[in-house]
C-alpha cells in the first residue's frame, strides 16, 4: 500500500485507555480528519480518505473546513472537551496550506492539548524542483516551510522515506497521550512519499492501544506537603485545568469541603467548583474575583494544583503579598510542578495527589477566621456581579448584562466558548459556572478567531458524547466583532454539516479590550477602533463608523441570524433569542445572535494588575501618568523563589 493508506488505516485503529476511580475507558483516539486538499495532499492522503470512505466510512471519517488554521482550533476544542482522551487530525497540502497550521500548532502546544498536524512537503527526491509553493534557502536547501513547526510542536518528524513512518507515527502519537508532554504533534509527508508503495507489516495496522499515564505522587512529597499546610495560617488552593484533564473535580471539592481551604481558579480551571460552593473563591489574578485576590494577598501557603502560573493568574507576580509565602505545586508536568522555585513540587496525577493529600490532612481544618473572611469576600464579590449583571443602558446595553443574560438563559450542563478580547477577562471574573464541562476560554494562546471553530470542536465532542449515552449540550460562542472578522467562515462548516452551534456576536466597532488596555496606558485608544481613514491625519481614531452589517454578513453564509434591537428591551430580546436558539433540533445549523454593546463600560474591577510595560519617556500627559501608575505597580512584583 502507499504510505497514505497506511497512515490512514493506521490512525483509524488507534484507541485511549484511561482509568479514572473503578472505571475504564477506550476511546478512538483520532475519529477523524480534516483536510483541505491541494496538489501536495490530494493524490496522497486525499486518495487514502476516498479508498477507505468507500470500502469502510467510519475508520477515518473526512471533514471539510474553510480554513486549516481553523481546522486545528476544531481539533484542541475537541481535545478539551474530551479530557485530552481524543483529538483531530488535520491534513494540508505544502507551502500556505501547511504554513496556516502554525498558529494552530503553537496554540494547541500552549494550552497543552493534543492535536496531529500533517503538513505535506516538497519532494524528498527533488525530482522536480523547485515545486509550485516550495521556499528555497541559499544557505539550507533541506529547509522547507515546515521546517517553523519545530519550536511550536511537542513532537516534529519529517518523513523522507517510507519505512520512516513507523517510528514517526508511533513516536509522535506517545507524545500526543502523554498528559505531561502532549501538544501539537507535526509529521511533515513530502507530496511524493505520501504516493509511493511499500510493503507494510500487518503488526503496525493492527489496533493499538494508548493508556494515559495517571502518575501516582511520592509518598515522602505528600509528607512534606501535609506538614506545610498544617504549619499554614492562610493557606489558598490555585486551581487550573490540569485538575479537569485529571478528572479531579470531585477530589477537589471534597478535599476543600474536609479542609476548608478556599479554591480560586485560573482561566482553564474555571468549573472545578460550581461558582456558589462554600469554598469557592472565583477567578483569581488579573481578570480574577475581588474574593480570591483579597484572600491571594494575604496567602502564606500556595496550593497549585494544574496549574502552570500564567502571568494572568498570579497578577504578573504581585498577586501574592504575604513576605514568607511559600509554594505546594501539584502537576503531572515537572515543568510545571518546579515553578517560582518551590522546595515542595509534586510531579503526580493531580486527582491522586489530591486524594493522598486528603487522607494525609485527616482532621485538619483551617480556622474560623480565615472561613468567615472567604465568607464575606465571596458575599462582596456576588453582590457586584448582580449589579453588574443588572446594568441597563439605552441605546447601547454593556457586555457586563450581556454576560449575565446568557449566563441566565443557558442551561446548567450548556458550554459557553471564547478566546480572545474584553470577553475572556470579564468570563473569568463573573461567569457563574454550574458544570465541570461549562467553560472553555481558550486563554493560554488568547487567539482572536478561535471562538467559532473552537466551538465547532465541542459541538462535536458533545453530540458524539450523545450518541454514547450523556445528555446533550448546548454550545453558546460570545464573540466581539474583531474575533468574528478574523475566522467566520468556519459557520459555513456548520451549514454544511447542520450542526447547531449558538453564536452571540458583540458589535462594539473595534478592538474594545485593547482599547481599554490603550487608555490605561496612555496611549489614548490609538488604533483600535473600526473607523473610516481620516487622510488628512492619516488617523483612524476619529472617522466614522464603518458601514459594515455583521448580521447579513452571516446571513449571506447561511446561517439562522436573530438581531437584537438596541434599546431597554434589548436584554430581554437576548435572552429570548437564545431560548429560541437553544429550542431549535439538532440538525438545524448555526445561529448568530447579533447584539451590539457600548465598548466604553467596563468590568467591575479585579483589585489586580497586569504588567504590560508602558514608555518611560513620552511627550503625552496620558502617558506620563500612566508610567506613574506603572511603577508604582512593579516595585510590588516578587521574584518568588521559595
Amino acid at each position: 500500500m502507499t504510505v497514505a493508506q497506511a497512515l490512514v488505516e493506521f490512525l483509524g485503529r488507534q484507541y485511549t485507555v484511561d482509568r479514572v476511580g473503578g472505571t475504564e475507558y477506550r476511546e478512538r483516539l483520532i475519529p477523524g480528519m480534516f483536510g483541505i486538499f491541494g496538489h501536495g495532499n490530494v493524490a496522497g492522503v486525499g486518495q487514502a480518505l476516498k479508498q477507505w470512505q468507500v470500502a469502510d466510512p467510519s475508520l477515518m471519517p473526512y471533514y471539510q473546513g474553510r480554513n486549516e488554521q481553523a481546522q486545528v482550533h476544531q481539533a484542541v476544542g475537541y481535545a478539551r472537551h474530551t479530557r485530552r482522551r481524543q483529538t483531530f487530525a488535520v491534513s494540508t497540502s505544502i507551502g500556505p496550506g501547511s504554513s496556516n497550521l502554525l498558529t494552530g500548532a503553537a496554540l494547541a502546544t500552549a494550552n497543552r492539548l493534543p492535536a496531529l498536524l500533517l503538513p505535506s512537503d516538497t519532494f524528498a527526491t527533488r525530482a522536480a524542483d523547485p515545486v509550485l509553493q516550495q521556499l528555497e534557502q541559499p544557505h539550507g536547501y533541506d529547509i522547507t516551510v515546515n521546517d517553523a513547526f519545530r519550536p511550536l510542536s511537542k513532537y516534529f518528524d519529517r518523513v523522507n522515506r517510507p519505512e520512516q513512518l513507523f517510528s514517526a507515527l508511533l513516536h509522535g502519537l506517545r507524545v500526543l497521550t502523554d498528559p505531561a508532554e502532549t501538544g501539537a504533534v507535526t509529521i511533515a509527508l513530502p507530496q511524493d512519499v505520501q504516493a509511493e508503495v511499500f510493503d507494510v507489516p500487518v503488526e503496525f495496522l493492527a489496533e493499538r492501544e494508548w493508556r494515559i499515564r495517571r502518575p501516582e505522587p511520592e509518598a515522602e512529597d505528600i509528607a512534606r506537603a501535609a506538614q506545610a499546610i498544617r504549619a499554614a495560617k492562610r493557606p489558598l488552593i490555585v486551581a487550573g485545568g490540569g485538575v479537569l484533564y485529571a478528572f479531579a473535580q470531585d477530589a477537589l471539592r471534597e478535599f476543600a469541603e474536609a479542609t476548608g481551604i478556599p479554591v480560586g481558579w485560573t482561566q482553564a480551571g474555571v468549573g472545578v467548583l460550581p461558582w456558589d460552593h462554600a469554598q469557592a473563591l472565583g477567578a483569581i489574578g488579573s481578570t480574577g474575583t475581588t474574593a480570591a485576590n483579597a484572600l491571594a494577598r494575604e496567602a502564606d501557603l500556595v496550593i497549585g494544583i494544574g496549574t502552570r502560573y500564567e502571568d494572568f493568574t498570579t497578577a504578573s507576580r504581585t498577586a501574592f503579598q504575604n513576605p514568607g509565602v511559600r509554594f505546594v505545586n501539584i502537576n503531572v508536568a515537572a515543568i510545571d510542578a518546579y515553578k517560582h522555585g518551590t522546595s515542595l513540587p509534586i510531579v503526580a496525577d493531580a486527582r491522586k495527589a489530591i486524594v493522598q493529600l486528603t487522607t494525609a490532612l485527616s482532621g485538619y481544618r483551617v480556622g474560623a477566621d480565615l472561613e468567615s473572611v472567604v465568607a464575606s469576600e465571596k458575599a462582596r464579590w456576588d453582590a457586584t456581579v448582580d449589579a453588574a449583571f443588572d446594568e441597563r443602558y439605552s441605546p447601547l446595553v454593556s457586555q457586563n448584562a450581556i454576560i449575565g443574560a446568557v449566563n441566565r438563559a443557558m442551561d446548567r450542563r450548556d458550554v459557553v466558548i471564547c478566546a480572545a478580547g474584553s470577553l475572556p477577562g470579564d468570563l473569568h471574573k463573573m461567569w457563574r459556572v454550574r458544570d465541570p464541562w461549562g467553560y472553555h476560554v481558550e486563554y493560554a494562546f488568547s487567539c482572536m478567531g478561535y471562538e467559532i471553530p473552537g466551538g465547532l470542536g465541542v459541538k462535536r465532542a458533545a453530540l458524539d458524547a450523545v450518541s454514547r449515552g450523556e445528555d446533550p449540550r448546548d454550545v453558546v460562542v460570545m464573540v466581539g466583532d474583531g474575533s468574528y472578522l478574523m475566522m467566520h467562515t468556519e459557520l459555513v462548516t456548520a451549514v454544511a454539516e447542520g450542526i447547531k452551534l449558538i453564536v452571540v456576536l458583540i458589535q462594539n466597532h473595534g478592538y474594545a479590550s485593547i482599547g481599554s488596555l490603550s487608555e490605561s496606558l496612555g496611549s489614548q485608544r490609538f488604533g483600535t477602533k473600526y473607523r473610516t481613514l481620516d487622510r488628512e491625519h492619516h488617523t483612524f481614531d476619529d472617522g466614522e463608523k464603518l458601514p459594515i452589517d455583521l448580521a447579513t454578513n452571516a446571513e449571506s453564509l447561511g446561517v439562522t441570524v436573530y438581531r437584537i434591537e438596541p434599546g431597554p428591551e434589548a436584554i430581554a430580546d437576548l435572552q429570548a433569542a437564545i431560548a429560541k436558539a437553544k429550542a431549535a433540533p439538532e440538525g438545524s445549523g448555526p445561529i448568530v445572535i447579533h447584539i451590539e454593546s457600548d465598548p466604553l463600560i467596563d468590568a467591575p474591577s479585579s483589585e489586580s494588575w497586569w504588567d504590560v510595560p508602558v514608555s518611560g519617556a513620552s511627550e503625552l500627559e496620558s502617558t506620563q501618568n500612566a508610567y506613574r501608575t506603572y511603577t508604582a505597580h512593579k516595585a510590588e512584583q516578587k521574584p518568588f523563589l521559595g
